[in-house]
């Protein structure tokens, strides 16, 4: 009877203590109301914009037309009218001459809505609007450029032998995607942050970089198929997200050079995958891991996490191959595109092994040079391999490296013959222009058309009026240049310079033959993938902090397919972020490193980064998560309670 009691006492109390823990839980719970801050997406944004987008009862005598439409590209405007009868209209631009100027006629409609790309800033521009025996003059006023906005500091064009295209530029530094005319006028310019190439795809699209990271420093979500009025059509997400380059397939699908980041070995810059441009799905990768070794062809540059440094993706149909740049390495490498075997290497065969010297090729004829830390290989109509060669050290026995001061950039063209395992240089530029060309990295060259090409090096630095070796925001820089020539029959007819670094330049038309404005829907595909777990734990989180007391710019937001978490946190600590929901939490790591990509990395903290730490992103995508989350940060095992919840 006695034990019987005791045990009726014992459930009581064990009753008592649960009700107070879930009372104590509860009430904690309770005082996570606040929901986390939603971010409107580009995508989400211009649906609710295109409601204003109506062409009823406004005729070409009073047009709807609308400035900037997407918010995104200040530069363009829609005008948007109705005519009784379907009718053709021909837009002009007026600019400050003929090569400055830009006309298109677009399908014949009864509903017109005409995009207008190449509006001068700050200015109220003369746009005409003509179809049969009507012309129509109107006036579209935009705004003056940002105040940070980075103008040419040289111009010079042979304008007989130009045309009124304009040349595409991609920062690296500072600076915006934008494009300059023959002039060095800004007709074009995007206010997000799309970096990388810029080119236009076979329907007419631009194809740019997402303005979203999903790792440091620079690998970017996605992808966004846009016009220039900024209107997205398509955005791409991958899981490995998009650096430096992407190509598009005859089938329409991308090559995109990508990463792999949850690799055992930690690496990045290795990893291309090819992307259905209909489903977003991963359809054929290729890990380079498996093609190269690691340790072969080392350059200064070479690092166990990046190794490679891919930095061009570019098919040859005639070929079925691929053709690679691999910075940190000092190569560019050609694979099947059906079985990934490796065809063959071009670069200096120093530092590596045995196993590959059969894929390199013997030099043959006159003057020629290898190239070094090279960037934006491909392959010509002529079956040429055009590199953009950097040039870094010209060697890869450090006793022999050529300092920056001595060295220079180049846009070289090679001709390789796979039979006999031979190359010969046939073209170059740079090297006359020696260290005032010099870029130690970024930079591009473009084939136009034969014999009339770009050449672009867009990475020159300069710290205490010396050429420099380092990219700009790891050496000091105290200057930078952008120096961008274009060529016919090896004559300069247009160079333009920049005082900052530009990744890439595309010489394009503003207009395409099959230029027009579709009102749909933006789609939304592929995948960031589910977002890796430290943990996932059943019962309650208690926390006895709030998140006030820990006051490093802490803060949470909730993007249309993530949940971001920011902070500022120092080297050593041990970091999570717990989502709890119904008796479970999830538990994400987050790694205090300038590299979090990767464990092998070595981190070298300021004194005032180890004093006050740095500032890191957490991202924790939706996918693999459902349903509402209380969110609590736990810093050395100390948990802070946000107050806020999130519906995943």
């Amino acid at each position: 009877m006695k034990n019987k009691k005791k045990i009726i006492l014992i459930a009581l109390l064990i009753v008592v203590v649960l009700v107070v823990v879930l009372l104590l839980v509860f009430n904690r719970l309770a005082t996570n109301t606040l929901e986390v801050e939603q971010t409107i997406s580009l995508v989400e944004k211009q649906g609710d914009l295109e409601d204003n987008f109506t062409s009823e009862g406004y005729t070409i005598d009073n047009p709807n037309i609308i400035v900037n439409p997407y918010e995104i590209s200040p530069l363009t405007a829609l005008v948007i009218f109705e005519t009784d009868e379907e009718v053709s209209p021909t837009i002009t631009v007026v600019g400050k001459d003929e090569h400055s100027t830009f006309t298109h006629t677009f399908d014949a409609n009864t509903v017109h809505y005409l995009p207008i790309y190449g509006l001068y800033a700050d200015t109220s521009n003369e746009v005409i609007v003509s179809y049969g025996d009507v012309e129509k003059r109107l006036e579209i006023k935009t705004e003056a450029l940002p105040d940070d906005f980075i103008m040419p500091t040289s111009v010079e064009a042979q304008k007989s032998m130009l045309d009124n295209e304009l040349y595409f530029f991609t920062p690296s530094s500072s600076g915006y995607t934008c494009a300059y005319d023959v002039n060095g006028d800004v007709r074009w310019y995007l206010t997000i942050n799309a970096l990388w190439e810029i080119n236009r795809l076979s329907n007419g699209h631009l194809m740019v970089s997402t303005e979203r990271l999903v790792n440091s420093p620079y690998y970017m979500s996605g992808l966004y198929e846009m016009d220039l009025l900024g209107k997205i059509y398509t955005e791409i997400s991958l899981e490995g997200g998009y650096h430096h380059d992407y190509f598009e397939l005859p089938s329409g699908n991308l090559l995109v050079a990508s990463n792999d980041f949850n690799n055992n070995d930690g690496t990045v810059e290795d990893y291309i995958v090819e992307v259905n441009r209909d489903t977003g799905d991963i359809v054929k990768y290729w890990d380079l891991k498996d093609i190269l070794n690691m340790e072969d062809g080392k350059s200064e540059n070479w690092t166990e996490y990046d190794w490679f440094h891919n930095n061009s993706v570019w098919y040859d149909e005639a070929t079925n191959s691929i053709t690679l740049s691999g910075r940190h390495q000092d190569a560019v490498i050609n694979i099947d595109y059906d079985t990934g075997e490796l065809n063959w290497i071009i670069g200096d065969p120093t530092n590596w092994s045995s196993d590959y010297q059969k894929y390199f090729f013997t030099p043959v004829g006159s003057d020629f040079e290898w190239q070094w830390s090279q960037h934006a290989a491909m392959i010509t109509p002529e079956g040429y391999v055009f590199i953009l060669d950097n040039g870094n050290n010209k060697s890869k026995i450090e006793s022999e490296y050529v300092p920056a001061e001595d060295s220079y950039t180049r846009g070289v063209m090679y001709k390789i013959d796979t039979d006999a395992m031979t190359i010969e240089q046939i073209w170059e530029y740079g090297k006359t222009r020696g260290s005032e060309f010099y870029s130690p990295y970024i930079s591009d060259v473009d084939y136009i058309e034969q014999d009339h090409y770009i050449v672009h090096s867009g990475g020159i630095v300069y710290v205490d009026g010396k050429n420099s070796n380092e990219p700009a925001g790891l050496g000091g820089a105290d200057a930078l240049v952008s120096d961008t020539v274009e060529l016919l029959d090896d004559e300069v007819i247009f160079e333009l310079v920049l005082p900052t670094n530009n990744y890439r330049v595309e010489k394009m038309s503003l207009y395409q033959e099959n230029e027009g404005f579709q009102l749909k829907e933006a789609k939304r595909i592929g995948s960031l993938g589910e977002t890796e777990k430290e943990d996932t734990k059943l019962g309650f989180v208690i926390s006895n902090k709030d998140i006030s007391e820990f006051d490093r710019d802490f803060s949470v937001t909730k993007e249309i397919d993530r949940l971001v978490v920011s902070g500022r946190f120092k080297r050593g600590e041990d970091v999570n972020v717990l989502l709890y929901n119904g008796m479970k939490y999830e538990v994400y790591h987050i790694q205090v490193s300038k590299k979090p990509y990767t464990a092998l990395c070595l981190d070298i903290f300021t004194e005032d980064e180890t004093e006050n730490g740095i500032v890191i992103n957490k991202y924790i995508n939706d996918e693999g998560l459902s349903g509402r989350y209380s969110i609590y940060l736990e810093v050395d095992g100390t948990i802070y309670d946000t107050n806020q919840y999130v519906d995943m």
